[in-house]
């Protein structure tokens, strides 16, 4: 039998962890970069986008929902698990991973299409992530991989979306 002492505890730690889920106005939903595959997940973009946010004030949550080597249909159809109520911003990030696991053009299209149609019913608004991804690795923030970005090109990322998740 547990104590009413050791009950409390937990009773607070799980709700703790729910409200802490709960309480993220942003979430940013991808595959390995959004994760932050080869820096950790405190230097990948959510991370630093939540730092930047504080830094100025702002007490929005940023919830990671990155999972390496996912694709459009993965992340469908986790879509209502990872994007809790509440959430006002979901930052999207598709990724590359559809053409290597079998995914057609057609097919990724209608996913990303369901998928933003799933959030705009919802009224939650959506903000594109690729562009910047792309933009960082194409300035040399890449890691040796060539694919995945470094701790700076995460901040650059991040330092891009500051205004477009307020």
């Amino acid at each position: 039998m547990i104590s009413l002492r050791t009950a409390l505890l937990v009773a607070a730690l799980v709700g703790g962890m729910a409200s802490h889920s709960a309480s993220a106005q942003v979430v940013a939903l991808g595959a390995s970069n959004t994760e932050g595959h080869g820096v950790g997940s405190s230097e990948a973009y959510p991370a630093q986008l939540q730092r930047m946010l504080q830094a100025k004030g702002s007490s929005t949550q940023v919830s990671n929902a990155g999972v390496f080597g996912d694709t459009t249909q993965g992340m469908l159809s986790r879509l209502s698990s990872s994007v809790p109520e509440g959430t006002k911003v979901v930052i999207l990030q598709f990724g590359g991973n559809d053409g290597r696991r079998g995914i057609t053009p057609p097919q990724r299209q209608a996913n990303i299409a369901s998928i933003q149609q799933q959030l705009k019913a919802r009224g939650i608004k959506t903000v594109q992530a690729d562009g910047y991804v792309k933009s960082a690795l194409q300035s040399g923030m890449a890691q040796s991989d060539g694919i995945h970005l470094t701790a700076a090109g995460h901040q650059k990322v991040a330092a891009q979306l500051v205004g477009s998740v307020r």
